[in-house]
């Protein structure tokens, strides 16, 4: 697992490429390495300190930072990006025409990973549930299973736990697949919807350039020729049909299990979970009761508690107009709903005709996308007097606790992203949680 390039940047220095760097050390790589990050060094020196990485080892470490991030990456050998570093940055498109290799943790993750027994798992929505459920299929089933990517866990912190037999189940973003060249050996793509086609995150500014890049992007999850068997929704078939996939081609459809996951569009995360289960020949005795004591994963329609007959639900996680629709159609109960947010380039057209039938009040949170939301919202003639607008989650749930009576759902599904008043969706949820306790 030598790395023979001797001259390295790592470009952003996220949750990847600060798991990488501590991997790098602790293998006595003895390489140059220098960090490329618009923000200060200092700042940059705490995030190693609080990741263990010693001062002597930080001493060796070069910084190109400020507003010299991303100037000549082509005096590098080799470029590990992040994966809220756009490829179309000029700094990467200078160094591609030297020659010079981009690559990412990710990439180098599945080249040297010890066991071949690798599950992607990506599309919009639902990816962490999914590959949450089938890691916990797959350790019903008695194996030993290692559970990263996207969902918050850099693969590099357990790479050196891997043994040749355990299974690896990674949760694999549309910029985390967009320039692999390799693929995990059974990948799984659970849907496909309008997301991320404008730079809402100031600290990821990654998007797509089209709805078609977007696609092809998560579609990488199969393209390389080491992936065998690609899941996917039978949705998408139309779409896969256009496209040349060397791989096994295996369709689900919503299951009808009993399960403790909230939310109707889950039972399409649970068939996916079944037919790769099927496929690696793991029985329904496995399976069944594991889908059956599944509950929903925090942040992604979590249910907080019920106060006074109020049950508040929280799906912070919950980005695009499509799966705020889901989470509206999965309850039948008067919602109070708390919406709005960072632009993200999405349409509110459908959603607001959901809320116009769904919603008992609508609260907005301050944001870019909210005045948006708000306009097709007045167009279906959703009275004015339902409508709430909150500088604060704080100020969201007093509103919400006002007008909520016994029997009603409170609901953070915001159809938009966090950033503006929140940090992130963790942040916005956990504020969420925290005020609908009080």
């Amino acid at each position: 697992m030598n790395l023979n390039s001797q001259n390295i940047a790592l470009l952003g220095l996220g949750k990847e490429n600060q798991a990488f760097l501590s991997w790098l050390f602790k293998h006595n790589y003895r390489g140059q390495i220098t960090i490329c990050d618009y923000r200060k060094q200092q700042q940059l020196e705490d995030i190693l300190k609080n990741n263990k990485i010693s001062p002597n080892n930080v001493k060796n470490i070069q910084w190109q930072i400020g507003a010299m991030f991303n100037k000549n990456l082509f005096n590098f050998e080799v470029l590990f990006r992040s994966p809220g570093w756009p490829i179309a940055c000029p700094g990467i498109q200078a160094a591609l025409k030297k020659g010079i290799l981009l690559t990412s943790p990710m990439e180098y993750f599945l080249a040297a990973c010890p066991t071949s027994k690798t599950i992607g798992v990506t599309g919009s929505k639902g990816k962490g549930t999914t590959a949450s459920l089938i890691t916990a299929i797959l350790k019903k089933a008695g194996h030993k299973v290692w559970l990263g990517g996207n969902i918050g866990i850099a693969p590099f912190t357990f790479f050196d736990k891997i043994k040749k037999d355990d299974w690896v189940v990674l949760e694999l973003s549309s910029f985390q697949l967009e320039d692999l060249s390799l693929s995990p050996r059974y990948a799984v793509i659970t849907n496909l919807f309008k997301e991320h086609l404008a730079p809402a995150d100031p600290y990821n500014p990654n998007y797509h350039k089209n709805f078609n890049d977007y696609w092809q992007a998560k579609l990488q999850i199969a393209l390389n020729p080491n992936n065998s068997v690609l899941v996917i929704n039978e949705k998408l078939k139309d779409k896969l049909e256009k496209e040349k996939i060397n791989s096994k081609i295996v369709y689900f459809t919503k299951a009808s299990l009993p399960t403790g996951l909230k939310g109707d569009y889950n039972q399409e995360n649970i068939g996916a979970a079944v037919e790769l289960s099927k496929i690696l020949k793991i029985p329904a005795q496995a399976y069944n009761p594991t889908i059956k004591n599944f509950h929903n994963l925090e942040h992604r329609l979590e249910f907080v508690l019920e106060q006074k007959g109020i049950k508040y639900f929280d799906n912070s996680f919950s980005t695009t107009p499509e799966s705020t629709i889901l989470d509206l159609l999965s309850f039948t109960e008067p919602i109070i709903q708390i919406a709005g947010g960072a632009d993200k380039g999405s349409s509110f057209k459908n959603l607001a005709q959901a809320i116009a039938k769904k919603v008992k009040i609508l609260i907005l949170l301050k944001g870019e996308a909210t005045p948006r939301l708000l306009a097709e919202v007045k167009k279906t003639n959703f009275s004015n007097e339902k409508i709430f607008a909150a500088d604060s989650m704080e100020e969201a749930l007093k509103i919400s606790k006002k007008y909520a009576i016994s029997g009603d759902i409170v609901l953070l599904s915001t159809a938009c992203a966090s950033f503006g008043i929140f940090k992130n969706y963790k942040e916005r949820g956990d504020q969420f949680k925290f005020y609908a306790r009080q």
